[in-house]
Parts: C-alpha cells; sequence; structure tokens
C-alpha cells in the first residue's frame, strides 16, 4: 500500500438554517442543519513559517459553501441534494480541490439528543 501526502481541512460542526424536507411541516420555512466539511487537497510540497494561504485554501471558504453560496429561496427536497451542492461550489472555487465529504444533521428531528442525518463524498471526475 502507497501512502502519499495530502492535506485535509475541515469545519465541523457549524449550524445554519436551509429549506429542506419533503414532509408538510418541513416545507416552507428554513430548518436547522449542522454541516461539517471536509476538503481533500492536494498540499505544497512544503509548508514553511512564511508560506501564503495561496498555498492552501481558506477554511471560511468551506463554511461559504455550506451557507451564503447556498440558493436562497431554493428547496432542496433532500439534505443529499443540498450536500451535492456544496461539494459542486467547493470544485468550482479549486481546482486543488481533490475531494469533498459533507455530514449534515438535521437538528429539528431529533427526539433524544441523536444525530439524524447523512454524509455524503465526491471524488473530481
Amino acid at each position: 500500500m502507497e501512502i502519499t501526502d495530502s492535506l485535509i481541512l475541515e469545519v465541523a460542526e457549524f449550524e445554519h438554517d436551509v429549506l429542506t424536507g419533503i414532509y408538510s411541516e418541513e416545507t416552507g420555512r428554513p430548518q436547522p442543519l449542522r454541516f461539517t466539511v471536509t476538503a481533500h487537497l492536494k498540499p505544497a510540497p512544503r509548508y514553511e513559517p512564511d508560506t501564503p494561504l495561496e498555498a492552501s485554501k481558506n477554511y471560511m471558504d468551506l463554511k461559504f459553501a455550506a451557507s451564503e453560496a447556498l440558493p436562497q429561496g431554493v428547496h432542496f427536497k433532500l439534505i443529499e441534494a443540498v450536500a451535492d451542492h456544496i461539494c459542486d461550489t467547493l470544485f468550482v472555487q479549486d481546482e486543488r480541490v481533490l475531494a469533498v465529504t459533507v455530514k449534515i444533521v438535521k437538528l429539528a428531528i431529533s427526539e433524544n439528543g441523536e444525530q439524524i442525518g447523512m454524509t455524503l463524498t465526491r471524488v473530481r471526475r
């Protein structure tokens, strides 16, 4: 098994309201989702103390893809579609992004603190 260098950036467990759901009580109003977004990048050959940000990726781009970059007023029936949109946004933003993993937890349907949701991983094609 060959191991190669990798760089994984992550923004974990932030919340954002999104228009999503298939049931009547879910449609028409945003519901809170908890996101963890992970992006796999090809790393620079080395990171020195004075390496500029351009040698990596701004972590806030991950948060932006799962919040402000989601289209306003669009209702996503499935949270899987929300995750796909986030992946597409990050792939378009930066050609160095090799893969994206998005975990989404639907907070409104939790009854006893359990985390109900899904995780989607997409690889650049």
